[in-house]
Parts: C-alpha cells; structure tokens; sequence
C-alpha cells in the first residue's frame, strides 16, 4: 500500500534521507520515531506529496511520486487523512463547517456531507459540540475534531504528525485510542511522536528515523 524505495533528499546543507526503505502494509499501526530533525514531518509529507524524493520514489497505492501528476494530487490526498500537533482548524467556522469543508471542496453532494459529518463527529463523541466554534473547545476536543476531519473522506491511511505533542497525559491517551480504533476497522495509521511513554503502551511496529535510514527499533514494552 506504501513504499519507500532508495529514497534520498536534502535540505540546502542540511541531508535527511540517504537510501531509505520502508514498507506499510493495509491495516497496519506504525509508530514514528527519532529526535529533533530526524526527518518525521518530512517523511509524512513525503506520503501525500507535499515534499518529492530527490532520488528513488514515494509509492502510494497506484501513485508514485515519479510519475504523479499535479492533477492527481487531489485524489491522493482524498485517499489520506492528516492531523496535526496545531490541529490547524479554520477558526472563523464552527466544528461542522470544520468537517464539511473537506467534503465541499472535492464535489462530495451536500446530503453525503451532512451525512458524513455526523458520522464522523459521533466517532469521535462530539456530536453535540458540533455548532461550536474552535475557541470554545478544549485542546482534546480540537484534537478529536481534527481526527474527524480526518477520518470524513473514509482514508485508507491516516498520518498523524506529534498528535498529542500539545496535550496532557491522560487525553494523549485518548487520542491514541481513537487512533487504534480507527486502525481497528482497517486503516492504516502511522504516528509520529516523541512520547516514548505512549509507544510502550501499544503493541505495535515502532520505526526509528535514524542517519538518513528507517529502522526497525526495539523500545521495551510496559508490563
């Protein structure tokens, strides 16, 4: 489903991926990891092609970011949720218009919209804050809102780039399980994170971004 193959790319003097590999199979849960510059928002970026290889490519699905078009992009990324650390919700719109913007802008009808909103809200048990407005939320509900946004387009994998980066313990855990859930139904989830404490918890396959390379790392589960 995704493939890194040979991938190589450089900021100016600054190198990040040199011959990295990596494979994601459908239906698989994948922790992120490495320090500060190793590369983890680049290599999501990468998935939905905002950044290209410089060498080697970036496969997709049927897409491959050696013969991606600019006209297929919107369709690759109708194919991948992203949430991020910020949660970057439009601020002048309540949650519902949140949701449904992304639905708007790709053609989907305004009954499917209403439709999928709802769903997605209830997913995430915000069905009732849905005339709220960001500011009236709390840092774990934006972060569910953001899951839902998501999740709306039904992907078949989703990115999430330090999702609980801004947000105390016990609500970074749930979000994880929200994470889990989805991935329990069939999508594919790859989490970039810092916090190790999380990655214990969970039985999953953990990937090191290491000296420009995508290594399988070994992190002693919690009993």
């Amino acid at each position: 489903m995704l493939t890194f193959n040979n991938v190589e790319f450089a900021y100016p003097n600054q190198p990040v991926f040199n011959d990295l590999n990596f494979e994601c199979e459908p239906g698989e849960f994948v922790f992120l990891i490495g320090k500060s510059g190793s590369g983890k928002t680049t290599f999501l970026q990468m998935i939905y092609m905002n950044i290209l290889p410089q060498s080697g490519y970036v496969k997709v699905g049927e897409y491959s970011s050696n013969t991606i078009r600019e006209k297929d992009l919107p369709y690759l990324r109708r194919k991948i949720g992203v949430i991020f650390q910020d949660f970057k919700l439009l601020d002048d719109r309540n949650v519902y218009d949140n949701i449904a913007f992304v639905l708007q802008v790709t053609g989907v009808p305004r009954r499917q919209i209403k439709r999928k909103v709802f769903q997605a809200l209830s997913e995430v048990g915000l069905s009732h804050k849905q005339k709220n407005m960001p500011n009236e939320l709390s840092g774990g509900e934006k972060q569910r809102v953001a899951i839902a946004r998501a999740i709306v387009n039904d992907p078949m994998i989703i990115l999430a780039d330090e999702p609980t980066g801004n947000l105390d313990p016990e609500t970074s855990d749930e979000i994880i399980n929200f994470l889990k859930k989805i991935n329990n139904r069939g999508t594919s989830v790859i989490c970039a994170t810092h916090n190790y404490e999380l990655v214990k918890r969970l039985d999953t396959r953990i990937i090191k971004l290491q000296d420009g390379k995508a290594i399988k790392a070994i992190v002693k589960k919690k009993a």
